[in-house]
């Protein structure tokens, strides 16, 4: 006579491996919850750090203005020696590690002046040519600068470029038509690849309204394209020439010698600036923040043109 296993042995075993599978399943599910409670707290912490971080780059902001309005009361002129060129070094406030300092604008060729009343100014465009040419470049690029910046669709020679030649690229885009908000825009401009505009976008800016040319904060680079056969020699003597207290007027910066009788156009020259730009780095916890504000100072105060994280 033949007996066969007890069912309920079997039963035992079976209950026994789905135990075990159960407990191993929620102690998987336990250190999954555990795993992210812990990403979610660490990213929550990175957020707020982030946004303390940004706090204190709008703090590093309101002592560039405080910097630039005690500067205005105390003279009508700038110059790279005053207490607003001097770069703040990186201090520790309250948990968070700040450094920061401003750029004279006007130190730098404004592209915007380019067009005047939507037609090419000739001095502005005469200037921007010698600067590229000083830096190596080729001077007709700064016809597409024009018909970037203007309205018509005219296509400014020898080297100019329009909707046509822009809706031929690999992504086609159009022409902005308007004045530049950032230089980089140039980057979308024909012939002004990478390594052009890095190399020129120490000395250019893009600012909302016209503006001269602070000789007392300019590189030689833009001095030598304020007028034809002004060396390097020439211009490092103007540099020089500014000491520690800058030149008091555009008659004290003509009448060097350096550049006496050459020439050189008094308009769109100044010794004084009304827009900066605020290069601020933060830090707090693991949150870091790179802020650029374009400051523009006027009698009345200090207005932000706009605010920007990254670069320029």
């Amino acid at each position: 006579m033949r007996y066969s296993r007890p069912v309920r042995g079997r039963s035992k075993g079976v209950a026994l491996i789905t135990a075990v599978l159960i407990t191993a399943a929620i102690a998987i599910a336990a250190v999954a919850m555990a795993a992210q409670q812990t990403l979610d707290t660490r990213r929550t912490a990175n957020i707020i750090d982030g946004d303390r971080s940004y706090v204190f780059a709008l703090g590093v902001e309101s002592w560039a203005m405080q910097i630039l309005m005690r500067d205005r009361r105390n003279n009508q002129t700038d110059n790279l020696h005053e207490d607003w060129a001097l770069r703040l070094p990186p201090i520790t406030v309250e948990g968070a590690v700040v450094t920061g300092h401003i750029e004279d604008m006007q130190g730098r060729f404004n592209l915007n002046n380019l067009v005047k009343d939507d037609k090419v100014s000739p001095l502005d465009m005469q200037r921007f040519q010698r600067l590229l040419t000083v830096l190596g470049f080729d001077p007709n690029l700064a016809d597409a600068v024009v018909d970037w910046i203007d309205t018509d669709s005219d296509v400014t020679q020898p080297a100019g470029a329009e909707d046509p030649q822009y809706l031929r690229a690999t992504v086609p885009y159009r022409a902005a038509n308007r004045p530049f908000v950032s230089p980089s825009e140039l980057l979308l401009v024909q012939g002004f690849t990478a390594d052009v505009y890095q190399k020129l976008a120490l000395y250019i800016a893009a600012l909302p309204a016209r503006t001269a040319i602070d000789v007392n904060t300019a590189p030689k680079e833009l001095l030598m394209a304020l007028a034809d056969n002004i060396t390097d020699d020439d211009a490092q003597q103007l540099v020089d020439g500014r000491g520690d207290s800058g030149f008091a007027g555009v008659d004290a910066f003509l009448q060097q010698q350096a550049i006496a009788g050459r020439g050189v156009n008094r308009e769109g020259l100044s010794v004084a600036t009304d827009y900066f730009l605020l290069d601020a780095a933060t830090q707090f916890g693991r949150g870091q923040t790179h802020l650029y504000s374009l400051l523009a100072r006027g009698a009345a105060g200090i207005n932000v043109v706009y605010r920007g994280q990254g670069a320029y």
